[in-house]
């Protein structure tokens, strides 16, 4: 019996052996090949953006790509192969794209990308089309060739802008950020990226949306890469035909709206509602522009003067860019008014000291309840009724 087992284990072992010879047996598949040869290709393409070395990536394949980011100050680029699907001489590549923008992102941006790639006639891989994953945002790259303004403070990308819009926005955004220094403080960047898109329709691509959704929006910020531990930092996205038709001070408020967002982004999360980050976004943008209260809530004045004061603060489904245009600002601008009245009854540092300690709080359930409790000594009942008469008193 002994000998019969060990002349079986010798005949599976023989087996093997012949099957190595044909198709590999417990060797690397096929499959594995190919995957090892195309992350060796991504990986080659990575390194010859990284270096400039426009000829080897070249060799990688399509070289559009590289024309489209030679702006673009990139700290690092690499690609995880995360599957590969094979059609004879062609294939497709689900794959990872990390990326950093030097002197602006400590931590890399994400983005899901699908390449198609073929085989030369001496059996190479090289890529032949870099676009997003489906049902993933745009690039800036993807939508042409990117132009770069730097500013003290920001860095501007755009495409299909003339250099001089570019220095346009990096001034404005150079102003807005010492702006929301002084008014927050100086607990995060001091930096910020502004990506101008050549339409609404490119914007959206951006932000993976129906166009749509950000008519009429001047400019959206989004999270990305770069912040603390807790939440990344964000990039400006401008909508440049909402931005255009705005005025000087106008524009101002919009770019300073957004700089807040991404200094308070590490203190923002599930617990802050839309109207603290929204009303304290347009606080600091209104700061210093000598607009009254009516002129900066032209639409709550008007509802106000009508005998129509708010029963209650805006709650988060009013700021949803579908909403009717009239009712999106009277939510802002109820938002504004709040925290507009809490620096004016308990001071500018007491303000910032609610707005970090509702996001402290973690979760939204009690988060503003113990924050106006501890911070400001008093109660939503209280703090609604306060809010109303405040309304009324300087819109009315």
């Amino acid at each position: 019996m002994a000998g019969r087992r060990r002349a079986w284990r010798t005949s599976v072992t023989g087996l093997c052996l012949l099957l190595a010879s044909l198709a590999g047996c417990g060797g690397p598949s096929a499959t594995d090949s190919a995957k090892a040869e195309v992350q060796q290709v991504l990986d080659r393409r990575a390194a010859a953006l990284l270096h400039h070395d426009e000829a080897a990536y070249d060799r990688t394949g399509s070289p559009a790509q590289y024309e489209r980011l030679r702006a673009v100050p990139l700290a690092s680029w690499t690609y995880r192969l995360t599957g590969l699907h094979r059609g004879g001489a062609t294939a497709t590549a689900d794959a990872e794209l990390r990326y950093r923008v030097r002197g602006y992102d400590k931590a890399p941006v994400t983005a899901a990308r699908t390449l198609t790639l073929a085989r030369t006639a001496d059996g190479h891989w090289y890529v032949a089309a870099d676009r997003p994953a489906r049902k993933s945002g745009q690039q800036l790259w993807d939508q042409g060739r990117v132009a770069a303004a730097r500013g003290a403070h920001s860095l501007v990308l755009g495409v299909g802008r003339s250099g001089d819009e570019l220095r346009g926005f990096a001034r404005l955004a150079d102003r807005a950020v010492p702006a929301v220094s002084q008014a927050w403080g100086t607990d995060w960047s001091r930096r910020v990226v502004v990506l101008v898109p050549d339409s609404l329709k490119d914007m959206a691509g951006l932000l993976g949306s129906p166009a749509s959704s950000y008519r009429g929006i001047a400019a959206v910020t989004t999270g990305e890469a770069g912040g603390s531990d807790r939440a990344p930092a964000d990039r400006v996205i401008v909508n440049p035909e909402a931005y255009a038709v705005l005025g000087d001070v106008g524009k101002q408020v919009v770019l300073t709206h957004e700089t807040t967002h991404v200094a308070t982004r590490a203190h923002t999360d599930a617990a802050t509602p839309l109207w603290l980050s929204e009303g304290y976004a347009d606080w600091i943008g209104y700061l210093g522009t000598g607009r009254t209260a009516a002129e900066a809530a032209p639409e709550l004045a008007r509802a106000v003067q009508d005998g129509h004061v708010p029963e209650s603060l805006p709650v988060d489904k009013d700021f949803g860019f579908s909403t009717d245009a009239v009712d999106l600002a009277r939510a802002y601008e109820g938002g504004w008014m709040a925290c507009r009245m809490i620096a004016d009854h308990w001071g500018e540092v007491r303000l910032g000291e609610f707005y970090r300690a509702v996001g402290a709080h973690g979760k939204r359930a009690g988060a503003v309840e113990d924050a106006l409790k501890k911070v400001l000594g008093t109660n939503p009942e209280t703090f609604t009724e306060q809010w109303q008469e405040y309304v009324r008193a300087q819109l009315g």
